[in-house]
């Protein structure tokens, strides 16, 4: 018998007629080079790179790869290189790990759930060898799978224009009948409406003078040859005969997989387009995008523009330009989607979701996106006020006309609004409440007169139960942003080094007084308001909580970790009531959906009172957190002395993450810590890719900062987009 040679296509040659891009992370250059001499002698043309730095690392992810090989480095870790990965250009680049000393096979699962392609065994030539070419095939298609299909859409996109650039009546057929058309088409055939012409066919209509020809050709057309779709025909329909002949182009359909398009050339003067050849419609976009990714469940949603600050209208171009340039960016990384500029000042954006209970879920969450916003351009800073509007697709994008009647449905059909339950009003004013119709809850004063037991403990000024006129103008302000409700919440998403809790936000908030930006937290004159700080944390929780509620439908495990001032937690009675409350109605199936975290040095001026209130919140259900530690020769104590549950470090231990000495040197802090007590720890500030990276290189669980996810008006998980 002869003997049957199988091949697998995953090994296929046509892999070695291209070049091989390795990027290798390793302190081994000897290992480095038998990769490399293993591939080339199997007929692969190799380059790669070898490395085993971060600044390196950082440099190199520039670059286009087809495979990254990870081994053993000096200051990466194969998790920060993940991460690094995740954030770059290439986010679906496959990694292989070497297999770790320490490796055991029950692990192998776990590595892989973290982002690791596959891990091979370096000791096994032949094994390495087949699945360093099947993660490299996988590679390859994933890369002309990318590079066709952007092919095919530019290449549709570019056919769509020169149909929609000419003078030509178009329709869609269907099986050879008409299931749509537009107006020059309708009017050519002397036709008042499409319904006229739904169902009818295509023959019916044209009354080609050669039938059996056309059919023909028709029916070849159909099966895909378009190569014969250009034809000029003699038609019999008394309504175009006493024109001349009819100049037809059939292309594939753009709207729907199994039609054509039929346009014809009417050499009439009564249409016109502005379009450019070439340059692609918002409705082409958008289609190419659906056809990308389809979803259960779609939306469009408009970002319409309100009036015009005059300094901005007065402006010179380069300001004016780029303060609409700035907005989209600013959308952009509120949504983390696609979005295409419709007018000037109408952008529209794309939403998908697996569910329509998950898309409402974030169609409601960009409602905070409604409030008076700030944009900078340059020195300057302009404000920006945002008209939401949204439409369900139900049956997708059938054409230009069908999209305009869309975008112009979601323009006047404003955000769906969260069916917030009663409870969540919890003595809070609402955007159209006055603080004489609060009805704040009783607060006891009375701590601040207790005597002082230690130097460390300071007293608290007594609350304001008004606003007098020598209130400073910034508390006034304050105090209107809450009647209105126009205070903002930002939400940053934390990083989990093990990869558990995923979904763990940090609640900051702020309001803009003379046209900037002011962070609540660092606001030193609400010191001189206790009660208005306490109506304002109690408002932020209650808006922040409704957020969480909305987002759990699409990530039950969310949690917040929510910044508070001092007043509520030393001045405050009922406070622990309504945290418990607040707990009970956001229904999440977490136990401690909420940590209120607090200064360091709000709890260092008067720890005695603190144990007690902190304690109290614990056993109402809540989670507590310091912010800003480290920073005093007495965290040490704190730690030590009070039960928490995690620490965010004090920006300036941030910055240690700049040098290699420093680096150390925070880490000697981070092991004191955790000698104390085993608490979460989170470093913040974290803006760039070295401060990111350097991280990974101390024992803090949770890293957070704008490289991974910046500051946004609504919770959003960076990591599904």
């Amino acid at each position: 018998m002869g003997s049957i040679e199988v091949r697998n296509p995953l090994l296929s040659k046509k892999l070695k007629r291209t070049e091989t891009r390795l990027l290798i992370i390793d302190d081994n250059q000897i290992r480095y080079n038998q990769i490399c001499d293993l591939l080339t002698n199997n007929d692969y043309q190799v380059n790669a790179v070898l490395l085993d730095d971060l600044k390196s690392f950082e440099k190199q992810l520039n670059f286009n790869w087809d495979l990254i090989i990870f081994g053993r480095a000096y200051d990466l870790k194969y998790e920060q290189a993940l991460s690094l990965v995740r954030l770059s250009q290439q986010p679906n680049l496959p990694m292989i790990l070497l297999k770790p000393d320490d490796y055991r096979a029950e692990q192998y699962a776990q590595y892989i759930h973290k982002g690791i392609y596959d891990i091979l065994n370096f000791d096994y030539l032949e094994r390495f060898y087949v699945g360093l070419v099947r993660a490299l095939s996988f590679s390859r298609l994933s890369q002309t799978q990318q590079y066709l299909m952007n092919e095919l859409e530019t290449a549709q996109i570019q056919a769509q224009s020169l149909v929609d650039d000419s003078n030509r009546a178009v329709a869609t057929i269907q099986e050879g009948i008409h299931i749509q058309a537009n107006a020059d088409y309708l009017k050519l055939f002397g036709l008042q409406n499409e319904d006229e012409i739904i169902g009818l066919p295509l023959l019916d209509l044209l009354q080609p003078s050669d039938l059996n020809d056309f059919k023909t050709r028709f029916k070849k057309i159909s099966q895909g040859q378009f190569d014969l779709g250009r034809v000029e025909i003699q038609s019999l329909n008394p309504q175009v005969s006493a024109s001349g002949p009819l100049k037809l182009e059939f292309l594939p359909s753009t709207s729907e997989e199994d039609a054509v398009q039929i346009s014809i050339d009417t050499q009439s003067q009564a249409v016109t387009t502005e379009k450019t050849a070439g340059k692609p419609s918002t409705f082409q976009l958008l289609k190419r995008e659906l056809n990308k990714q389809s979803a259960p469940a779609n939306a469009l949603v408009t970002f319409s523009f309100g009036a015009y600050d005059p300094e901005l209208l007065q402006s010179d171009w380069t300001t004016f330009s780029g303060y609409f340039n700035t907005v989209k960016e600013f959308l952009m990384e509120q949504t983390r989607l696609p979005l295409f500029k419709l007018e000037y000042d109408v952008i529209v954006g794309l939403f998908q979701a697996d569910s329509k209970a998950i898309l409402e879920s974030k169609l409601i969450s960009l409602n905070a996106l409604s409030k008076p916003q700030l944009i900078t351009v340059g020195q300057k800073s302009f404000p920006l006020n945002l008209r939401l509007g949204y439409v369900m697709l139900e049956q997708g994008l059938k054409d230009e006309i069908h999209c305009n009647t869309l975008i112009a449905q979601a323009f006047s059909t404003p955000l769906p609004q969260a069916e917030v339950a009663s409870e969540f009003k919890l003595d809070i004013p609402s955007s159209s409440s006055s603080p004489s119709s609060l009805d704040m809850p009783s607060i006891d004063f009375s701590v601040a007169d207790k005597p002082v037991a230690s130097p460390t403990v300071a007293t608290i000024s007594p609350a304001v139960t008004s606003l007098p006129s020598a209130t400073p103008s910034i508390l006034k302000t304050l105090s209107e942003c809450l009647d209105r409700g126009e205070i903002h919440l930002k939400y940053q998403q934390l990083y989990d080094k093990e990869d558990t809790d995923l979904y763990m936000y940090e609640v900051t908030s702020g309001f803009i007084f003379e046209n900037k930006w002011q962070d609540i937290s660092n606001l030193v004159e609400l010191r001189e308001d206790d009660e208005l700080s306490i109506k304002l944390d109690r408002w932020i929780l209650v808006e922040s909580s409704k957020q969480l509620h909305n987002f759990i439908v699409q990530y039950p495990d969310a949690r917040l970790i929510v910044n508070l001032n001092r007043a509520v937690l030393f001045k405050d009675r009922t406070f622990p009531e309504f945290i418990s409350k607040l707990i009970t109605i956001i229904r999440s199936k977490q136990q401690h959906p909420l940590t209120l975290q607090f200064s360091e040095e709000d709890i260092l001026m008067n720890q005695q009172d603190a144990q007690k209130y902190l304690r109290n919140l614990r056993e109402h259900g809540a989670r507590i957190s310091l912010r800003d530690f480290g920073h005093s020769m007495y965290s040490e104590t704190l730690l030590r002395e009070f039960d928490i549950n995690a620490l965010s470090l004090h920006t300036e231990l941030t910055q240690m993450l700049n040098s290699d000495t420093g680096i150390e040197q925070l880490q000697e802090k981070i092991t004191g810590y955790n000698d104390i007590k085993p608490v979460n720890i989170v470093i913040r500030e974290l803006n760039d890719m070295t401060l990111f990276a350097n991280a990974w290189n101390v024992d803090a669980r949770f890293i957070e900062g704008n490289y991974f996810q910046k500051k946004l008006d609504h919770l959003i998980d960076v990591q599904e987009h």
